[in-house]
Formats: structure tokens, sequence, C-alpha cells
């Protein structure tokens, strides 16, 4: 699975190839995946050991500020997760045993930035509806 949401929470891309259980509707799911973020990445911020100040357990944070994580395994999937400078944060949910995904998501930023950010008809905020951009991430994802 594939999300792209933007640094308000709405989804601007959710694809998802494999997935043999549908337990909720994809705005429920979304919005499930938005709040685990927010609060992994809180958490991250707060247990930083080489910050003074941690700030509050559940104040948002800038992109960049604070610790990090990049990924983190179940014993079923194993989500890796990038944010960049302006808010964009990408998350990949792959099988458990998927190497490092770290340059994937920067590929897939990259993409990003070629067919969707420089495209002057897409209006920022609103779902991705770029052929050529699905088409690559598509193929892309399919190779890892």
């Amino acid at each position: 699975m594939i999300y792209i949401f933007n640094r308000n929470g709405v989804c601007l891309l959710y694809r998802e190839r494999n997935r043999p259980l549908h337990t909720l509707n994809p705005q429920q799911d979304h919005k499930l995946m938005f709040g685990l973020l927010f609060s992994l990445k809180s958490l991250a911020a707060k247990m930083d050991p080489t910050s003074a100040d941690k700030g509050n357990l559940g104040v948002p944070q800038l992109p960049g500020q604070g610790c990090s994580f990049h990924t983190f395994r179940t014993s079923t999937y194993k989500l890796s997760f990038m944010e960049t400078p302006s808010g964009i944060k990408f998350i990949l949910v792959t099988n458990p045993r998927t190497s490092d995904l770290r340059e994937t998501l920067k590929y897939i930023y990259n993409l990003y930035v070629e067919y969707v950010a420089r495209n002057p008809l897409y209006t920022p905020g609103t779902p991705i509806r770029c052929e050529v951009f699905n088409t690559a991430v598509n193929q892309h994802v399919r190779s890892i």
C-alpha cells in the first residue's frame, strides 16, 4: 500500500495491492494511518535523547524538527515513512521482510515533484489524478 498525505492530513493518493482483508472504509483507513503517523512522530520527538527541549506530547512539530522515525515492523507488515520539508508524507506498507525503502520513498518523492508539484494544472491539497505519476509509481512499487 502507498499513502501520500499533505501537511493537513488530507490523503492525496492511496493505492493498495494484495490486501486480502478490508476492515475499514477508505476514509477511516486514511484517518487511522494519519493518526498513527502523528502519534509516532510525537512519541519519537518526545523520546529524543539528543534534545533538551522535548515540547508537549501530541503538539505538532514542523517537518524536520526533532527526532523522526523511518520505519517500523510488525509480524505482518512493515511501514516505511518519509516526510518532506513541505510536510508531504509518503508511506509504504509492505511485507515485513522487505529491505530498507528510504531510497524508494525518495524516488517516489522525485516523481511527485516532477509530475505533480510542477504541474500547472494540479491544485495543491487535492487528490493526485496525474496518470503519468500514477503509472510511474505503480511500476516502481511493483518492482520492490
